[in-house]
């Protein structure tokens, strides 16, 4: 496919909902053609039309599935320009009771995946002399909460390949950057809610207000827009000397 050579690549994963649609979006508007890579083949492909757009589905909790993507974007584009790693789950369990398997699927998801999908766009990015890796965190990347063994050991682990992407990169023009959100409005998010009620015996707005927004100075939960306007931030040129750092838009969670 010929598209204008001065057309950046955004390959954004776990796109076709929640935070990733909104980064998708934010990305479209700002000129670059981006590749929606998630299981949800109707929701993905809806979003890639709307915005003029790519969908691949896949299934990137399989290390396979992470090389035939950058290949299939490869051979339609000639590259990845931006990389987005947004694809993740949750699971809520005490460590005692956290099933095995499900910890291996969330470290392959939230963690080998990310480090995948980054080795492989490597040589494009590095020959061009020019890329943007934008991580997406958490909170939990530098705290812990309780009954999230899985999530915080991942998230805490993206930092550091995040950090070290950063410092791998910086000769050759690539920045990586993790974004560190504390409870953002998503399917997600609002299934932890319906989950936590249940467990805990609290309405859903308990939930939020006495749980998820119990250590927040703003008592409200984000919107998936404004981590998008972040990450189109930290894709764009004018972010060109930021790298290795973690941003926070935590409503001053980790301000204690």
């Amino acid at each position: 496919m010929t598209i204008n050579p001065d057309t950046r690549i955004a390959l954004v994963t776990g796109g076709a909902s929640g935070i990733g649609k909104a980064i998708a979006e934010a990305l479209a508007e700002d000129g670059l053609k981006v590749v929606i890579s998630d299981l949800n083949q109707e929701q993905g492909q809806a979003l890639a039309e709307a915005i003029d757009g790519h969908f691949i589905a896949s299934d990137l909790t399989r290390p396979e599935a992470c090389a035939d993507l950058v290949q299939a974007i490869n051979h339609r584009y000639g590259g990845v320009d931006v990389l987005v790693n947004n694809a993740g789950i949750q699971h809520v369990s005490a460590i005692e009771d956290f099933p095995e398997e499900k910890w291996d699927l969330m470290m392959q998801l939230m963690l080998t995946t990310p480090f995948l999908l980054i080795k492989y766009i490597w040589p494009y990015i590095k020959q061009k002399g020019r890329g943007r890796i934008v991580n997406m965190g958490s909170v939990h990347a530098q705290i812990a909460s309780l009954n999230k063994s899985a999530y915080v050991s991942a998230k805490h682990g993206l930092l550091g390949l995040t950090k070290s992407a950063a410092l791998e990169g910086g000769e050759h023009g690539i920045t990586a950057n993790l974004v560190c959100p504390a409870y953002v409005k998503t399917p997600l998010v609002e299934n932890q809610i319906a989950a936590q009620a249940a467990t805990l015996g609290l309405s859903p707005g308990q939930v939020e207000t006495e749980v998820m927004l119990k250590s927040a100075a703003i008592k409200r939960m984000i919107q998936p827009g404004e981590v998008a306007s972040l990450v189109a931030y930290l894709c764009s040129d004018k972010a060109s000397a930021v790298t290795g750092a973690a941003w926070n838009i935590d409503l001053g969670w980790t301000a204690q």
